[in-house]
């Protein structure tokens, strides 16, 4: 069946309960990484069965009836996306829907350990930018942080994707007393390649094998820091997501901020997320989720699916409860990020 005539079908916009436009999906294509950052994962993680999984054609079929539903802005990720079998299939298919103007962008999140291998296919499939999270300048430091990963193999993944075309934006997430006294130096190094640099406070997600208020650091101070050295002015300037910007005037570049415990950025959310098994979460911060894989498979039409979506965003909450501190030492939610995707 021809999944495609779907977007002609006329799919009424996805507006949620509190009046905002829902028009960016963020897709976890799977689980697995080949890093285990400290902050994301345990050591010895247990992944999902194969079988559990979304094919990569149901992937696309699922992304195609948001796409039909208003979505504008899709985001691959993971765990990392680019350690999924055959990720480039989907990736290709999905471009098409950019080419018949249905939707405005198609982006990645990836830790850049694969880079130097696809960036150019990357590029060639029409992606135009990816976010890659890095917390750290110094291999040693980053070796801890991820467990697994090697520093060079992502600067080699920067220049990949830099020679290739593709627009790059470091995320880091800032831990207290890991990679705090970093932040001024990885600023002047991202802007002096012509890289955005978004800070993120680290969110409580699953289980991991350490304690949360250990390293957790709150962005107002970060930012407060970084005014004594730099000026920073407030930008209106956007990407989709909730990062709030600043212009920094010494380097030319531009720095976000991503606030969930100290500011959170609910009002204006637009996004929703899919995990690899076919689950909706429509917050990040919240349990409550719909199954979208049953119907998906109960049926080669979309009515069943569609009726589903627009269900579960009747129920999108109006924010999340996200809060560290020692009275709240469990996670918010239960899940770990490598599964809903950073």
């Amino acid at each position: 069946m021809d999944i495609d005539a779907h977007m002609a079908s006329g799919q009424s916009p996805m507006i949620d309960p509190f009046g905002r436009k829902i028009t960016y999906l963020r897709v976890s294509v799977t689980d697995r990484c080949d890093f285990r950052c400290v902050y994301c994962m345990a050591e010895n993680m247990t992944f999902l069965p194969k079988k559990d999984l979304l094919t990569l054609e149901e992937l696309d079929r699922v992304c195609t009836a948001f796409i039909a539903k208003g979505v504008r802005k899709l985001r691959l990720t993971g765990g990392e996306p680019l350690v999924r079998r055959n990720i480039m299939w989907l990736i290709r298919s999905l471009s098409r829907h950019m080419e018949s103007g249905a939707l405005d962008e198609l982006t990645l999140t990836t830790n850049g350990s694969q880079l130097t291998r696809f960036a150019h296919e990357l590029a060639d499939a029409g992606v135009r930018r990816v976010n890659i999270s890095m917390d750290t300048l110094d291999p040693e430091k980053f070796q801890q942080i991820t467990r697994w990963g090697r520093l060079e193999q992502v600067m080699a993944g920067i220049d990949a994707a830099q020679e290739a075309g593709l627009h790059v934006k470091i995320n880091a997430v800032a831990l207290k007393d890991v990679n705090e006294h970093e932040i001024e130096e990885m600023l002047r190094w991202a802007h002096g390649r012509g890289m955005d640099l978004t800070l993120i406070e680290t969110m409580p997600l699953g289980d991991i094998d350490g304690d949360r208020t250990d390293q957790y650091l709150p962005l107002s101070t970060v930012r407060a820091r970084l005014a004594e050295k730099f000026t920073l002015e407030d930008i209106p300037y956007k990407t989709g997501g909730p990062a709030r910007y600043v212009q920094v005037a010494e380097t030319g570049g531009r720095l976000g901020f991503i606030t969930p415990l100290t500011h959170n950025f609910c009002e204006s959310c637009n996004r929703v997320r899919l995990t690899c098994t076919g689950t909706l979460y429509m917050c990040l911060g919240q349990e409550d989720a719909a199954d979208l894989r049953a119907p998906l498979r109960a049926s080669e039409g979309n009515e069943l699916l569609n009726a589903a979506i627009d269900e579960a965003i009747s129920r999108k909450p109006k924010g999340h409860d996200f809060v560290i501190d020692r009275r709240n030492n469990q996670p918010a939610v239960s899940r770990h990020m490598s599964v809903t995707g950073g």
